[in-house]
């Protein structure tokens, strides 16, 4: 016990500001969304032609989630508490493969357990910080919800509900650090759980049955066999009950033992999934220092892509169907173009704004090869390839180069996945530019964002993870839910997002994608030049 209120000190150190972003962001999210869904649906009238819509039109459901009347607080459960249940999901998983396979990467796992902590120690002092977290984060939830005078049991109950099924991600990303003898190859498994979770969710939803009253709905299976579906099963703002959430967390417990067992019956560094034996000559690709920066990152790519392609496909495929939303329902209309500006006719602001999701999964994918250079540098291999002729600046100009690729890649296949969504359209001919002229228009916030993580990497190494990962997250949330949620228009105007070129009415402004373009290539070109006196940094 006395070793293991050290290690819960030293986790609860490192990880004060990432969990600070996380856990205060998604509280920021729930507020400030609830306190928008009163503004936006202030009417049991209006709630109740939303839904009805939303029953009626099933793939709706799989971005929100069920049903369950029109009382305030069972219809913004129904709004929000997917997406926060799913970044609650990637919380706990970063967290449990930060602390477990990363730090055994790194070596500093077999120096703790050369000390009185031992080998099981750390796991413990894992668990028990990332179940905090998770408590943390469903009260600072709950207590948004009642900051907006929402029923007080409802929202204890939607905290439950965010609770459990986060500590089920949490155990599953301890079960896929004992999978993979790398943390990127333990977060992938990770994150490709998540969203899984949340995809099967929706899937349940979209397929459930629904009440004659149309304000209802009863999940489908797929529900559930996700850990986001029993916080769903929960009812909260209804039925208020947590009976469902006992199978998350008996998953969680089962799961956490069976962690601890595999973690008895291996070496230290192993896996259970043997690594891939490499090749016993290198390809040629790999001749060049250029050549590594892009395979190290190939892998990083296909990811975004497959989520670029899927969010191309939707943007266009359902467009055809927003006009009858529309006219039955004006404030879906009205939302929409909220988001973009009054001047885009509805399937314009449609289709832009499914592209600014892709936008944000290719700044993501930018931001992920910032990111995979800092975590080169932190294991020294980079150190190995500057001990060759590669001078330090042409290494990181590497990594800007691979990073612009990606980014064109994920956004090139998001538009051909568009074009090939548009086929069933009703006026095909019509979306073809507007999908071409909504890919290109992120382009240029993305290179803000690649330049900016460089930046960072460049002056502070130490910090390119966090401030990378939050720079995205918020820039995100303030640039595409920061108009419908109501925030001020200083703080929306923070995001590169929100001056992303609008394809929007006959003439479309790219001043603002000129702006963002001349702010992330001097970032990257400061960045870049500032690698000529920099001593590497290999402390994480």
């Amino acid at each position: 016990m006395s070793t293991l209120l050290p290690l819960l000190r030293q986790r609860a150190r490192r990880d004060r500001l990432q969990l600070a972003l996380w856990i205060v962001g998604t509280a920021l999210l729930a507020y400030a969304s609830v306190g928008a869904v009163f503004d936006t649906y202030g009417s049991e009238d209006d709630r109740r032609d939303i839904l009805s819509v939303a029953i009626a039109t099933r793939t709706i459901l799989i971005f929100r989630g069920t049903p369950n009347g029109v009382d305030d607080g069972a219809f913004a459960f129904f709004l929000i508490y997917a997406w926060l249940a799913l970044m609650g999901g990637l919380m706990s998983t970063f967290l449990a493969v930060r602390h477990t396979r990363m730090e055994e990467e790194q070596g500093r796992t077999e120096l703790v357990s050369a000390t009185p902590a031992g080998r099981v120690l750390p796991t413990v002092a894992t668990v028990v910080h990332g179940v905090l977290a998770n408590v943390l984060l469903g009260a600072a939830v709950a207590l948004a919800f009642i900051s907006n005078g929402l029923d007080v049991t409802g929202s204890l109950v939607t905290g439950a509900a965010m609770t459990a099924p986060g500590l089920a991600f949490l155990a599953f990303g301890l079960f896929a650090a004992q999978l993979f003898r790398t943390s990127r190859g333990a977060n992938s498994l990770s994150v490709a759980f998540v969203l899984a979770a949340y995809l099967l969710r929706g899937i349940g939803d979209a397929a459930g049955t629904p009440a004659d009253d149309l304000l209802h709905v009863t999940p489908a299976w797929p529900s559930w066999l996700s850990p986001i579906g029993y916080g769903q099963f929960t009812g909260a703002f209804v039925e208020n009950d947590l009976v469902p959430l006992l199978v998350p967390i008996g998953f969680a417990v089962l799961v956490t033992a069976g962690v601890f067992r595999l973690q008895s019956v291996r070496d230290q560094g192993a896996s259970l999934l043997p690594g891939r034996v490499g090749r016993s000559d290198a390809r040629a690709g790999l001749s060049s220092s250029s050549g590594l920066a892009w395979r190290l990152n190939i892998s990083i790519l296909a990811a975004w892509t497959v989520g670029g392609i899927a969010t191309g496909l939707l943007a266009t495929s359902l467009s055809s169907i927003i006009g009858e939303v529309a006219g039955d329902t004006p404030q879906v209309a009205e939302t929409l173009k909220a988001m973009i500006g009054d001047d885009a006719t509805l399937e314009q602001a449609f289709v832009a704004t499914f592209y600014g999701l892709v936008g944000i999964l290719a700044a993501c994918c930018a931001v992920q090869v910032g990111v995979r250079a800092r975590q080169e540098e932190v294991r020294g291999t980079a150190e190995l390839v500057l001990a060759a002729p590669v001078p330090r600046v042409r290494w990181l100009l590497e990594y800007w180069v691979v990073g612009v690729i990606v980014i064109v890649v994920v956004l090139t296949a998001s538009a051909l996945a568009g074009l090939v969504g548009a086929v069933g359209a009703s006026d095909a001919a019509a979306l073809v530019p507007n999908v071409l002229e909504a890919a290109t228009a992120q382009l240029p916030a993305c290179l803000v964002f690649l330049g900016v993580t460089l930046l960072v990497f460049a002056y502070l190494p130490q910090a390119t993870v966090p401030i990378g990962w939050a720079f995205v997250g918020l820039g995100a949330i303030l640039g595409l839910f920061g108009p419908i949620l109501g925030l001020p228009e200083w703080l929306v105007d923070l995001s590169p997002f929100a001056h992303s070129p609008v394809p929007a009415g006959d003439d479309t402004d790219w001043s603002g994608g000129w702006w963002l373009l001349g702010i992330g290539l001097v970032a990257s070109a400061l960045a870049v030049w500032s690698m000529r006196r920099r001593e590497l940094a290999t402390g994480g």
